[in-house]
């Protein structure tokens, strides 16, 4: 019996072995193409040999010292090489071990920056339904993942939720993609004239949401409207991409794609690639000026800030995506795996939706085509689904939830930024039969819809 607190108290997983490129052996030798990245962390697969000497040397030399007593420099070195990449005047970098601790870092420094000027009632946050911001409370209570919240409601701060950018379930007859995209972004300023923009914090988006909803992808001009309604109530905007951003979409930050500047982003997955955990928050000039001539002093903090190890990595995944040429490869990657995936699901009588950007990938799986029905939510397609995948020998990402937290269907695909177009095409072949074969055994188990 395992001693382990597994995330499921009754799984039985396979035990992993080691790593080589896109693969993962368990430990009978049987390998499992990571078509995830195991939740869009694992960018640079299993075994790259720069990050691991990488860690070495930096263990070698020192491997953690407090960061309330030195700073290190491979921390200014990776802060110096992410503010020189980042749009608009994200200058300012503040360390931390992963993504739920960065959402955690800018809800907290959105809020002292307007303590810090004079508006200390700002208190809340707007964010979307469908979106995910991480597991501790307060990215929790921002988040709009309703089966996630739903034991911890009466622990979390309140929150705003407006509609998500989701044309394939709410674009109206007739109406353009950019006339969808202005309608519910305008939703951000009907509440905040509904609930009072003088109390509003920020407005907390991904960029391109994730896991909750499958590669939701905002529309054309979607995002130019929010920034325009944060400037004109003086709100913040938090964007992030903590599974999007770091190359995911094809830029090292997603929300270059979409022509604006941010006031905070979160990062961290692709980050270290999952080689240390890491996650970071960027703040721009604004942000950080206002504490500097104020308290000077982020009431904020974490032991393993800045830990030297984790920056040693993220550095050697930065070398890698440039010395390599890595990110030129996702996006006519990315391409190619949509191409294939459109040819094997394009026509498939379950799968209503195929969409995404770069190596950022996800469909959506349906009962009937035609009126978009979802699957019951009892038929547990997801998880039948995950372990079809993995008897075939493929790491896939299925979801339950994707329309309001309790129906519909995805899976997420976001394969390592190496995989060739030989493994592309084991992929969606496998993907193909695990998706067929599972589809036709619920639709026997429930031949009507939930």
């Amino acid at each position: 019996m395992t001693q382990v607190f597994h995330r499921h108290c009754h799984s039985d997983l396979p035990f992993a072995s080691h790593g080589d490129g896109p693969y993962i052996y368990d430990q009978n030798g049987k390998a499992y193409l990571d078509a995830s990245g195991g939740a869009a962390v694992s960018c640079l697969g299993h075994n790259h040999a720069g990050i691991r000497a990488a860690l070495h040397a930096q263990i070698d030399r020192l491997a953690y010292a407090h960061s309330s007593f030195f700073t290190t420099e491979v921390a200014e070195n990776l802060a110096s090489r992410l503010t020189d990449s980042a749009p608009g005047s994200l200058n300012h970098v503040y360390f931390v071990s992963g993504g739920s601790e960065a959402v955690e870092s800018a809800l907290k420094l959105a809020r002292q920056y307007f303590v810090e000027t004079g508006e200390p009632q700002r208190t809340r946050f707007i964010a979307r339904r469908q979106s995910y911001h991480g597991n501790t409370l307060g990215a929790l209570a921002v988040g709009g993942n309703a089966w996630r919240r739903a034991p911890f409601a009466p622990l979390l701060i309140p929150a705003e939720h407006i509609a998500p950018c989701y044309p394939y379930r709410d674009q109206q007859p007739g109406e353009s993609l950019y006339d969808y995209g202005q309608r519910v972004a305008n939703e951000l300023e009907q509440r905040l004239l509904t609930v009072g923009p003088e109390t509003v914090i920020a407005f907390i988006a991904e960029p391109v949401v994730g896991a909750t909803a499958g590669a939701l992808a905002p529309v054309e001009g979607y995002y130019k409207r929010i920034r325009e309604i944060c400037d004109r109530y003086g709100i913040l905007l938090i964007l992030d991409e903590v599974m999007c951003g770091m190359g995911r979409t094809g830029t090292l930050f997603a929300h270059e794609q979409d022509g604006i500047e941010a006031d905070i982003v979160t990062i961290a997955k692709g980050l270290g690639a999952g080689y240390q955990p890491i996650g970071a928050m960027l703040a721009s000039d604004r942000i950080y000026d206002a504490i500097a001539s104020g308290s000077g002093f982020f009431q904020h903090g974490h032991t393993y800030m800045a830990h030297a190890t984790a920056m040693a990595g993220s550095l050697a995944v930065m070398d890698a995506f440039e010395q390599e040429g890595i990110l030129a490869r996702v996006t006519p990657m990315g391409e190619a795996l949509n191409n294939r995936l459109q040819e094997r699901f394009g026509g498939h009588a379950h799968v209503g939706d195929i969409r995404g950007r770069g190596l950022f990938r996800a469909l959506e799986l349906v009962h009937n085509r035609d009126n978009k029905r979802p699957f019951d939510p009892g038929s547990k397609l997801d998880k039948r689904i995950k372990a079809e995948a993995m008897k075939q020998g493929l790491m896939c990402y299925p979801m339950s939830g994707t329309i309001d937290g309790h129906r519909g269907h995805h899976i997420l695909l976001a394969p390592p930024f190496i995989i060739t177009e030989t493994q592309l095409d084991e992929l969606t072949d496998k993907l193909y039969q695990a998706v067929d074969k599972i589809t036709a055994e619920v639709l026997r188990e429930y031949p009507d819809a939930g």
